[in-house]
């Protein structure tokens, strides 16, 4: 198998390694996520991976809390989603490398670019904790700052919904799926595809993104392989 990429940034939430517990870790989803990371590694794909934290942390509704003081917590979350999934992939047989945007040297390698570019050149998949190390940053704007530095050719956005929709479908059952959207029209429409700062951000530097449904675990494959999946948002 021949993939259409040659680097790409996957971006997780935290959410999706919960399950159907929607707090905390599930094992067995997050080693179905895994298995779907190695088969597209073993294509000969770099992969970085950004994880979010929800599934122990958000922040946003800490009634009280100093924002910042929420938003590091929340970063936090982040880097114990990264070590678990790190250490999926190395049950697996991949080569892993942590790396976190707070420093932390006894849990996992400080981010420097050159140095993740490194890890991705030798075949190395890169998991990236704590955001971007700001508050008030999203992880979607973690995985747009991210896929700009190490050079992605796409980002990959795991959602639990089979692309971009015109409207929720979980609400609207006439809800109309895009398989193709450019950044201006999400944008425009207000679409819930990354926050508008991450999505201005990948547009400025061409970076398009693959959204597709978690729960079909071949589709990142298909994907990859440049199989009609999901919706691609282009700039």
């Amino acid at each position: 198998m021949k993939s259409k990429y040659s680097r790409v940034l996957l971006k997780l939430s935290g959410e999706a390694l919960a399950g159907e517990k929607h707090f905390g870790l599930d094992n067995d989803v997050i080693r179905r996520i895994c298995e779907s990371v190695k088969e597209c590694a073993d294509m000969g794909v770099q992969i970085g991976i950004v994880v979010g934290g929800g599934n122990f942390w958000r922040g946003r509704s800490s009634e009280g809390m100093d924002r910042t003081r929420a938003d590091h917590i929340g970063m936090l979350a982040t880097l114990m989603n990264a070590l678990a999934v790190g250490d999926m992939l190395e049950q697996l047989g991949c080569d892993v490398r942590v790396m976190t945007a707070i420093q932390m040297d006894t849990v996992a390698e400080p981010y420097i670019r050159a140095r993740a570019v490194r890890h991705l050149e030798k075949g190395r998949i890169v998991v990236f904790g704590c955001g971007t190390g700001n508050p008030f940053c999203s992880t979607d704007l973690a995985a747009a700052l991210r896929a700009a530095e190490i050079e992605a050719d796409v980002i990959f956005k795991a959602t639990m919904v089979d692309g971009v929709y015109d409207s929720d479908p979980k609400k609207n059952p006439d809800a109309v799926r895009f398989d193709t959207i450019t950044f201006d029209e999400v944008l425009a429409r207000k679409l819930q595809v990354m926050d508008s700062t991450a999505a201005a951000m990948c547009s400025e530097n061409n970076i398009p993104i693959q959204v597709y449904n978690l729960g079909n675990h071949d589709d990142m494959v298909k994907a990859m392989q440049g199989e009609p999946v999901g919706t691609l948002v282009t700039p």
